[in-house]
């Protein structure tokens, strides 16, 4: 569990953060959204340690202060940690099983060289690229891109898993294809997920637990089941500028009235 107390953010004059409390639940998809500026990619960057808080602020990592943990014990954390970047951000000159082998030639230096690549071979097939070892990120899809980038975070089995804007950039099909494949990795492995995202598909795709944010702070949370029916204006005026969510809402309503 990732817990945030009284999490602010000051950069300059501008403060980006406003005394956030927030629980990141184990075992689910956290999704958090809310437009451009409202602060969610910098709570990201504080959670993973990029960025400490204001005085008075605190993350938790299983009921530990991340701020007040030793350096090996922070080394161990980021073991812990698996990263999806927004752009994937593979290495252009290492091939697939190169970039997915990169952490643990990094942080598992104990293990043979077959074990790491069997652990590669498996983490591979589990986002289906089992024929793509020896190609070059220049020479796959942006869809197969992102696998790789999923591979690459869990080859060292995280406990937890960040994700930023997954789908950016992304077809709808292949989206869809990513949102599963987050979906089927928190489950199987009890994962903490953590996913910033503007797709509002995914919210009602794998929206365990979604948090709105707006101007630096916490406006609404809740589940994707919740969000539909929420009476939040400001959250009403971010998620329904969406036809798709409108429509699942006209839908629900519909369903709910045929009930009684």
């Amino acid at each position: 569990m990732i817990e945030l107390r009284n999490v602010s953010k000051t950069f300059g004059d501008k403060q980006v953060l406003k005394g956030i409390d927030a629980t990141m639940e184990p075992g689910k998809c956290n999704l958090i959204i809310g437009a451009s500026g409202s602060g969610k990619s910098v709570m990201t960057k504080i959670m993973v340690g990029l960025f400490a808080p204001d005085a008075g602020g605190d993350v938790l990592y299983d009921g530990k202060s991340m701020l007040q943990m030793s350096e090996d014990d922070r080394k161990e954390l980021r073991q812990q940690i698996g990263m999806l970047f927004q752009g994937s951000a593979l290495f252009d000159s290492m091939t697939v099983e190169q970039n997915v082998m990169f952490p643990l030639e990094m942080f598992a230096q104990k293990l043979s060289i077959k074990q790491k690549r069997d652990r590669v071979n498996e983490v591979l097939d589990k986002v289906n690229l089992k024929d793509a070892h020896k190609k070059y990120p220049a020479e796959i899809s942006g869809g197969m891109k992102k696998r790789v980038g999923i591979a690459r975070a869990i080859v060292l089995n995280p406990k937890y898993l960040f994700c930023d804007e997954p789908n950016s950039g992304l077809d709808p099909q292949t989206s869809l294809v990513i949102d599963k494949l987050i979906r089927s990795i928190t489950e199987e492995f009890n994962t903490t997920t953590i996913v910033v995202t503007h797709d509002m598909n995914s919210v009602m795709e794998i929206g365990d637990h979604i948090m709105y944010f707006h101007q630096g702070q916490k406006e609404w949370e809740g589940s994707n089941h919740e969000i539909i029916y929420s009476d939040n204006k400001l959250l009403n005026q971010f998620i329904f500028a969406s036809d798709f969510l409108q429509d699942a809402k006209r839908m629900r309503q519909l369903q709910e009235q045929q009930r009684h």
